[in-house]
């Protein structure tokens, strides 16, 4: 059976680039700009406020665990912020630590903090199928995937590279899971929640291919047409058929990459009757011609 959020994960192609341990003492605020990079948090013991590209503040526990597909504008402090604004200097303590607050408050707080690249050509795209926060309370297994990061990240292990590559895409996914329901922001993660809409959203990644309408979808999610319709642009985002052909042209980017396939099988293969046809699609889409695209994103 298909999990389509597997897929997308794999598909993103998330690579571990830095993590580092904080320690915090006392009150303390600092702030940064991530200019759209996937970032996560875990916190290990105590507690601090998290805001997050303007959205709600949250106060953040022992084995919580945040991740932002596309941070922006990120601000953290004590949970009792200081009384100036002000902002506090982290300091480098060597090894990939870090100290924030008063040097002599006894320390309060322990994290993880960290950034990943989504190596996928189609990052953007795939981001915009996730919910814009996740946030995880409770899940200690998160805590500790995040914590093996940190300690391979500061290690010449022999595999390095490939074993932190393997630990960030298990965490992506069980914090994705772990996060899913009412409560998530619209996405794929909030959708896959829903038992009658996962039924659809799996039959479109386990056969692409076909010539799939809403009403065929809605009676795999055992819907009406209309009532699946509106449940699934709520959960999702983005209406049915405008998720499928977002999942067509990744798969159909991911073929051109990596060559041995004619233009006329990938067609076939992504639900296109011709290759002329599947050209004009993938160019509207994507602004560039399935061979132009290959030639300039062929794995080497």
């Amino acid at each position: 059976m298909s999990d389509p959020l597997a897929e997308v994960v794999a598909l993103l192609q998330p690579s571990a680039r830095f993590s580092k341990i904080v320690i915090g003492a006392g009150a303390w605020a600092v702030s940064r700009s991530d200019a759209g990079q996937p970032s996560y948090c875990a916190i290990l013991d105590g507690g601090c406020r998290l805001v997050v590209d303007g959205h709600p503040a949250m106060a953040l526990q022992a084995g919580d665990f945040v991740f932002v597909p596309a941070a922006y504008g990120v601000a953290m402090s004590s949970l009792v912020p200081p009384s100036s604004s002000t902002e506090t200097q982290p300091l480098a303590l060597g090894e990939g630590r870090f100290r924030v607050g008063p040097v002599d408050a006894p320390i309060d707080l322990g994290m993880v903090i960290g950034h990943c690249n989504f190596d996928s050509p189609d990052a953007t795209l795939l981001v915009s199928l996730l919910p814009q926060i996740v946030h995880v309370h409770g899940e200690h297994r998160l805590a500790t995937l995040v914590q093996m990061m940190g300690d391979e990240s500061r290690q010449q292990r022999p595999a390095r590279d490939e074993v932190l590559s393997r630990l960030l895409e298990v965490l992506l996914i069980e914090a994705l899971r772990s996060s899913a329901g009412v409560e998530a922001s619209p996405g794929l993660v909030r959708a896959l929640a829903d038992a009658r809409l996962v039924m659809a959203i799996r039959a479109m990644h386990e056969c692409p291919s076909r010539a799939w309408t809403v009403a065929e979808l809605a009676q795999k999610a055992a819907m009406s047409r209309s009532s699946f319709f509106e449940r699934f642009n709520h959960a999702v985002g983005i209406p049915p058929m405008e998720y499928l052909l977002a999942w067509r042209m990744a798969l159909a980017k991911r073929m051109l990459r990596r060559g041995g396939a004619s233009i006329a099988m990938i067609a076939e293969r992504v639900g296109y009757s011709s290759a002329n046809t599947f050209g004009v699609a993938f160019t509207r889409y994507t602004g560039v011609v399935p061979s132009r695209y290959a030639a300039e994103h062929k794995v080497q």
